[in-house]
């Protein structure tokens, strides 16, 4: 009798190779197995291209006649860039299919699994099912209600500071976990700043990482006072940025010369704190196809976020220093709760030590 987790396993291990390469699609891994031997593997590679089942059918060829086969994610049913996957299936003689998760796409939603069923094919369902909804949690936000999946991060001391009371913030956790956070740029489609984060630090914004590739920038600045001199503007060529603002920043010229630039200015109606609305953005970007956005802050838009309610998970590295002072900046800034019953709590709650450092993963709820 085959290990369904031990076939399973290694199929989500192929998925996450698909990490930060098919946006907005999900990474899905493939395994073929006869004989208790795998006579087939792969997984989607790039968006647009094969899906993991066709790979791994590939690589079987005849010999898939009869075999089960292994996939992270229900096959899809449906034409789109690719054929459907559960008909190739079909077509190739599979007798027995192990599924770990059924897709949420609403355009297959049980479809997929009601043809390899119509066809006399045996299927398992649920095999290590938690593991693949978290490798897809992006997906699964971004394919239900189709808003990108914002993760917060922070970088603090001990005691929840991010700054100087001069601004200074270079570097207060470490190599490792800056270079963490470059994989995490990596992974997803978008990086979002408020525009006290481009005046006071000038970033690029970028991936620097081998063979990396550097997010669309997405830039919250309600009075529309971002410098035209700002290197991020430096990246048009390489990337997509928005420059979200207000209708009442009254500043035509400025509008149209980033335009010039190349970069996308939004408009919005303010809200009433006479800032961007935030889940309206988040809906525009969603209709671009952002599914992702990793936000770094500063301290005001963090909690504009979390107050708005846009953030999914939460990500702290946290450096074994402390700072102090009260007019050293924090992770969190605004007003705050007024009450312990507002507080934002996470669940689900990860720890990992990198370099000197700890990173705390949660979800809000």
């Amino acid at each position: 009798m085959e290990d369904y987790n031990f076939y399973m396993e290694k199929a989500l291990k192929l998925a996450e190779r698909g990490e930060g390469k098919v946006n907005p699609n999900p990474k899905v891994g493939a395994i073929v197995v006869k004989n208790n031997k795998i006579i087939g593997e792969g997984y989607h590679k790039y968006f647009g291209g094969p899906h993991a089942e066709v790979y791994a059918l590939r690589e079987a060829g005849e010999r898939a006649k009869g075999a089960t086969i292994y996939v992270t994610l229900e096959p899809c049913s449906h034409y789109g860039k690719t054929p459907p996957c559960a008909e190739s299936i079909v077509k190739m003689g599979i007798s027995k299919a192990i599924i770990a998760m059924k897709d949420p796409n609403p355009l297959v939603e049980g479809r997929g699994i009601d043809i390899l069923k119509q066809n006399g094919i045996e299927v398992v369902t649920g095999i290590m099912e938690k593991e693949s909804k978290k490798l897809n949690e992006v997906f699964i936000k971004y394919i239900t209600k189709k808003k990108p999946f914002v993760v917060l991060k922070t970088a603090s001391t001990l005691d929840g500071k991010i700054a100087t009371k001069t601004g200074e913030s270079k570097w207060i956790t470490g190599e490792e976990a800056r270079y963490k956070v470059h994989q995490i740029r990596n992974d997803l489609s978008g990086i979002m700043v408020g525009i006290g984060t481009i005046v006071k630090d000038n970033p690029l914004l970028n991936t620097r990482i081998e063979r990396g590739r550097s997010p669309k920038a997405i830039i919250v600045d309600s009075s529309l006072r971002i410098p035209l001199e700002s290197k991020i503007l430096e990246t048009l060529n390489e990337r997509t940025i928005y420059i979200a603002t207000t209708k009442k920043h009254k500043n035509p010229s400025k509008k149209n010369a980033l335009e010039n630039l190349g970069a996308k200015v939004l408009e919005f109606e303010e809200n009433e704190e006479g800032k961007v609305p935030l889940n309206e953005l988040m809906q525009y970007l969603g209709s671009e196809g952002v599914d992702s956005i990793l936000l770094e802050g500063g301290s005001t838009l963090n909690f504009s976020a979390l107050k708005e309610g846009i953030v999914d998970k939460v990500m702290c590295f946290i450096a074994p220093k402390i700072m102090g002072g009260q007019d050293s900046k924090n992770m969190i800034g605004g007003n705050g709760v007024e009450s312990l019953k507002d507080i934002f709590n996470l669940q689900n709650l990860k720890f990992e030590k990198i370099g000197q450092d700890i990173l705390i993963e949660g979800y809000v709820y």
